[in-house]
């Protein structure tokens, strides 16, 4: 009876929106209208939240900022923030940054930040360094992903151990059956992966080389109680493969729990082909305007 009123008054919300212009609908894994309420509720539960944007979203980067905000009001000093966004190498100037050791000027002049670090990802940074939240460079160093693309992953072997210390624990597993690895492969002209000429099959090994190495420096960086909240773009995620497929096969006991992001022209119902991309996916207007 409960589950059926919850979904009555889903429905007459849904309704009254319809006649305003929604920024954004919440739908649950089977396309279920939800709540950011219930959201909020599951990622304070969870061992592991993983938000999928779209980079240029600023409904993605507005809604991150307020599940920050809204689990440090619950977990305090158990949240651990982490970002695609900062490679490995920053990690030292990103700690000198947090705990207010360096200035504004310094940080942003020195650390490899994305172009739209000021526009997208520093209120993010600005929040854990005012509340000293913990934040966890983790992706791979670019100029390493570069040689898994050019030579595969025994590029990597020849590394000096402090480069090695910026990756994944060598050798890494690799599922190449995995649908997101086998679809960088394609060449048809659906594709958004670019020209074929472009493709070759070291490309999903550098993708694996950053999915394995976020979900090693997150576990290395989470301990027990401790929610970590990662942000990373939506391929990263998706479909519970990715990353979630590394950090289950380091520890299958994890709650992890995910969130993807996604563009309609209608967005009062999920389309199928998004329906159980995450947990939960935040569903934006393809007319929204974009960040950059």
């Amino acid at each position: 009876m409960k589950k059926k009123l919850m979904a009555l008054l889903l429905l007459v919300l849904t309704c009254a929106m319809q006649s305003d212009k929604p920024a954004y609908f919440i739908y649950d894994k089977e396309g279920i209208l939800t709540s950011y309420e219930k959201l909020l509720n599951d990622a304070s539960e969870a061992d592991i939240v993983l938000f999928g944007e779209l980079h240029d979203s600023p409904i993605c980067h507005w809604l991150q900022l307020e599940l920050t905000k809204d689990l440090y009001k619950t977990k305090k000093d158990q949240l651990v923030l982490g970002a695609e966004m900062f490679e490995t190498d920053n990690q030292l100037i990103l700690d000198e940054y947090i705990s207010g050791k360096i200035k504004t000027s310094s940080f942003e002049a020195e650390a490899k930040l994305w172009p739209n670090y000021k526009t997208d990802y520093k209120a993010l940074v600005e929040f854990a360094r005012k509340n000293k939240i913990p934040f966890i460079a983790t992706n791979i160093p670019r100029r390493y992903a570069s040689l898994v693309n050019k030579s595969g992953f025994e590029a990597l072997d020849a590394l000096s151990k402090d480069a090695k210390s910026f990756i994944a624990p060598l050798p890494f597993d690799y599922n190449a059956d995995l649908n997101c690895y086998k679809q960088m492969l394609k060449t048809d002209s659906s594709s958004n992966m670019g020209a074929s000429s472009h493709i070759t099959p070291n490309l999903p090994k550098a993708q694996a080389a950053k999915d394995a190495t976020m979900a090693h420096f997150i576990l290395k960086n989470r301990n027990k109680g401790q929610v970590f909240l990662h942000f990373n773009g939506c391929y990263h995620s998706d479909n519970f493969e990715s990353m979630v497929w590394y950090l289950k096969e380091a520890k299958p006991k994890l709650k992890i729990l995910t969130i993807s992001s996604v563009e309609q022209e209608a967005i009062d119902t999920l389309a199928k082909v998004n329906i159980n991309k995450a947990d939960y996916i935040l569903c934006i207007p393809e007319s929204m305007t974009k960040s950059y």
